[in-house]
């Protein structure tokens, strides 16, 4: 079955953490499976902030191969859409603009970046298997996985543009061309995808305006 890739990049966008499995070093041709936060960079590419001590960053020193899964949980898990990543997760030294962004998702990270021992790693995708509700399940191939780019300074400039929310209300922290993400009072996180394919960065931002609207 062919399904839409921005059902699945939205379900994606709205978890902040996913099941990673590695190929297990010490145990060789067993997977190991943890739970590790992640963001998402300007290309919409996952982007992760891994301790070198952790099981997981060991196993990728020997072997980049991963699979992850995103789900949003729920009553009935197995009625729930759920996401499949398979591609090599790398170590790789974000730019400051790519640094920022993934903070404004994870601001609690910041306190690990003075230590020697956590390093960012990107998941280059391979395949993408999107189980989307019952009956309602297909691959993706990583040709039309990939969003179109939007640049961290240009999302941070036209960030800088959307109608201020009430007090209280949730505010931007991220943007791109499938939908807009907002963090609650309470810190917590929602994703507002958008109802129609923005063509331009003048229709980005009246999709993402009228998100910030909804959800104030």
């Amino acid at each position: 079955m062919k399904l839409d890739a921005r059902e699945a990049r939205n379900l994606l966008a709205a978890s902040d953490f996913v099941a990673l499995a590695t190929q297990s070093a010490r145990l060789p041709g067993f997977p190991f499976v943890s739970h590790a936060p992640f963001a998402r960079d300007g290309a919409g590419r996952v982007v992760m902030l891994l301790s070198r001590l952790a099981e997981h960053s060991r196993n990728l020193a020997a072997d980049p191969r991963v699979s992850l899964m995103a789900t949003l949980g729920g009553p009935d898990p197995q009625a729930q859409p759920r996401l499949s990543l398979v591609g090599e997760l790398r170590g790789e030294r974000p730019t400051p603009a790519q640094q920022d962004r993934y903070l404004r998702y994870h601001p609690e990270a910041g306190a690990y970046l003075g230590f020697g021992d956590f390093r960012f790693f990107r998941l280059e995708v391979i395949r993408v298997r999107l189980v989307g509700g019952f009956a309602r399940a297909g691959w993706i191939e990583a040709a039309d996985w990939k969003p179109r780019p939007l640049d961290e300074g240009r999302e941070v400039a036209l960030l800088s543009r959307l109608p201020s929310p009430p007090a209280g209300a949730p505010k931007p922290i991220g943007l791109d061309w499938d939908g807009l993400d907002l963090r609650d009072a309470d810190g917590g996180r929602r994703r507002a995808a958008f109802a129609r394919r923005p063509d331009d960065e003048d229709a980005l931002l009246a999709c993402a305006s009228d998100a910030v609207r909804g959800a104030s």
